[in-house]
């Protein structure tokens, strides 16, 4: 399929996991991608994946800096000649028991997970058109579904999905929509890192909200941001679209 062809999108975390997936998918649909990421080495990495027949322009930026993203944004329209569809995926994860939980832990997970979504979609409406435009944010199973040692993470991503609901009511006047999708577990350099809980930790409770398909690859929360952000889910607007191996259930 080819759903992509002269489409401009504007997408964030790019350097690994869902979005260096997200960047092959729509390559491969014929995107024009701007890819912006905090790691130089990771941006690099998934440009040379990338196979077309799309093209991939890349930035290092951090999503947290609005004078950054301002810059991003501007460039991104200037060199695609405008902006059709912004993916944010760009995030931080971080377990948090609640004896351990630092005002530095919120201010991060927050400044990212949140901060630089908002700060994206501020200044990508400037370009995006009305009548076509699309805004996919990146939350979380974690946002509508309790998590052990997760308290902050999960506000994080909750507050992302929440600003997502909110935002696709204001703009529905411009019929721009607004796409909150939620992963369940995925199988990511993020997800496989190891302090990804801290030593000593009772992990049991996840076993009972575990997917029984297992944790996700990339590629197949990519294939939903894909069809999420395509002419396929024009009526597909202000509602969470779980991608999580039933595991809410």
């Amino acid at each position: 399929m080819n759903r992509y062809d002269g489409v401009k999108v504007l997408l964030t975390g790019a350097a690994s996991g869902i979005g260096r997936a997200t960047a092959i998918r729509l390559a491969a649909e014929g995107a024009a991608i701007y890819a912006v990421d905090v790691s130089e080495k990771g941006l690099a990495e998934t440009a040379a994946a990338v196979t077309g027949p799309g093209t991939i322009t890349t930035r290092t930026a951090d999503v947290t800096d609005e004078p950054a993203v301002i810059a991003a944004v501007a460039d991104a329209a200037d060199t695609l000649g405008g902006i059709d569809a912004l993916i944010n995926v760009a995030g931080v994860h971080k377990t948090t028991p609640i004896e351990t939980l630092t005002v530095d832990d919120l201010n991060r997970l927050f400044s990212v997970n949140l901060v630089g979504t908002a700060l994206f979609c501020r200044e990508s409406l400037k370009h995006l058109p009305d009548g076509s435009g699309v805004i996919v944010n990146t939350a979380s199973l974690s946002a509508t579904q309790g998590n052990p040692f997760m308290t902050a993470y999960a506000a994080s991503k909750g507050a992302v999905l929440a600003f997502s609901l909110s935002l696709a009511a204001e703009l529905t006047g411009r019929r721009i929509r607004v796409v909150p999708i939620s992963p369940g577990a995925v199988d990511t350099p993020l997800i496989r890192a190891a302090d990804m809980f801290p030593e000593g930790l009772d992990l049991g409770y996840f076993s009972k909200i575990r997917s029984y398909f297992g944790a996700a690859d990339p590629e197949q929360i990519a294939a939903a941001i894909a069809f999420a952000a395509s002419s396929d889910a024009g009526y597909f607007t202000g509602a969470d679209l779980r991608v999580d191996g039933g595991a809410h259930t």
